[in-house]
């Protein structure tokens, strides 16, 4: 599902980890790529927004986000997969990204009834969300102190 991130974000990433739980694992990779985020990219000069609808066979999955504030909405009706990865690995992987990269996220299944299907949609939805809003801008997306 990594692979499947980093190639929809366009980007060439290698991550290596070891862990004794996998939901330590999908945090800490997601607090991991977070960290990078906020490091690498210049806030003030990026795009800021994104958003993607993708649909894989049945599913159809919606992810918007906005690199400001830290929120998490993950709306996933799945059960686990048979490869052993369980949406509730996608909410914290999101938690760890979004509280270490200042980034408000919503997930959102609007159909589908594979698991693995609706999974994989979410993972390409939020790489090609983050891909669009981590693309340089001029100026500075805001309206604080205009409204």
């Amino acid at each position: 599902m990594l692979r499947t991130l980093f190639f929809y974000m366009k980007k060439k990433v290698f991550v290596e980890a070891r862990y004794d739980l996998r939901h330590h694992l999908w945090e800490d990779v997601g607090i991991t790529i977070g960290c990078e985020i906020k490091r690498s990219y210049d806030r003030t000069r990026i795009q800021r927004y994104g958003s993607a609808f993708i649909p894989m066979d049945d599913a159809l999955v919606m992810v918007a986000l906005d690199f400001s504030r830290v929120y998490v909405g993950c709306d996933l009706a799945c059960n686990p997969i048979e490869e052993g990865f369980e949406p509730g690995l996608f909410r914290e992987f999101l938690w760890g990204l979004a509280r270490n990269a200042g980034l408000t996220v919503h997930v959102k299944q609007l159909s589908g009834t594979n698991p693995h299907h609706i999974l994989e949609a979410g993972f390409k939805a939020l790489g090609t969300a983050m891909r669009i809003a981590l693309e340089p801008s001029e100026e500075m997306v805001t309206t604080k102190g205009v409204v």
